[in-house]
């Protein structure tokens, strides 16, 4: 599997994702936003976590007019799979990738913790390696999580299966404790919480790990 790393500037989550993938088995190549195109052979795209352009406007906001982004929704509107971990949510919000929009944390405070998620499907090349209802230990660090979509948005969401995962315990006012939801294809993912940072035993624990594990295996038997 061949996956392509977005680089923008303030992302500081860039180097995890690529070292997750790749422990996973992939291919890594990482792309400057200011690039015109992506990889022609890559599977997936990983927007990673960081303040991309300093978090100005509203964070993603500027990210999601780089030259890059618009190959990366072409990507996606081609079927390809695109993960979007913090501020890469955001930033799959702001392109209109994903729908809703990540709001300031309602306590208005940074959080950054280990959080325990609920796993509500495990019907996507993501989550297939967990069980619908496992609870994994993934962290966050975000000031602005608190997922905000509108009732008839939530309705849709759950009835077509699309919420990933969600807060054992609601660190930021999401609607419904939502922490990461699938798109209509089920091939974009967007989440606030790291998998990326819970793939080593030394930096506190590896459930993460079955996210890159999964996903690779089923773009390498597709």
């Amino acid at each position: 599997m061949k996956a392509a790393v977005l680089v923008f500037p303030g992302s500081n989550c860039d180097r995890d994702m690529a070292v997750a993938f790749e422990r996973a088995g992939a291919q890594v190549s990482m792309v400057w936003h200011k690039d015109t195109a992506l990889p022609s052979d890559v599977d997936i795209v990983g927007v990673p976590g960081g303040f991309s352009f300093g978090d100005y406007l509203r964070c993603g906001a500027i990210a999601a007019k780089s030259p890059i982004s618009a190959s990366l929704k072409a990507h996606a509107d081609r079927g390809g799979y695109v993960l979007g971990v913090c501020n890469g949510f955001q930033v799959l919000t702001e392109t209109g990738l994903l729908p809703g929009a990540l709001m300031r944390n309602a306590n208005l405070k940074f959080v950054c913790k280990a959080l325990d998620l609920k796993v509500e499907t495990s019907q996507s090349d993501f989550t297939n390696g967990y069980n619908a209802g496992d609870i994994v230990t993934i962290p966050v660090a975000h000031h602005d999580g608190n997922y905000s979509v509108d009732d008839e948005t939530l309705s849709r969401l759950r009835g077509e299966d699309r919420i990933a995962f969600t807060y054992a315990q609601n660190p930021n006012g999401s609607t419904a404790d939502i922490a990461g939801v699938l798109s209509e294809n089920r091939r974009v993912l967007g989440m606030m919480p790291h998998p990326e940072r819970a793939v080593d035993d030394g930096h506190g624990g590896t459930d993460g790990v079955a996210m890159f594990r999964s996903l690779v295996a089923s773009l390498e038997t597709a």
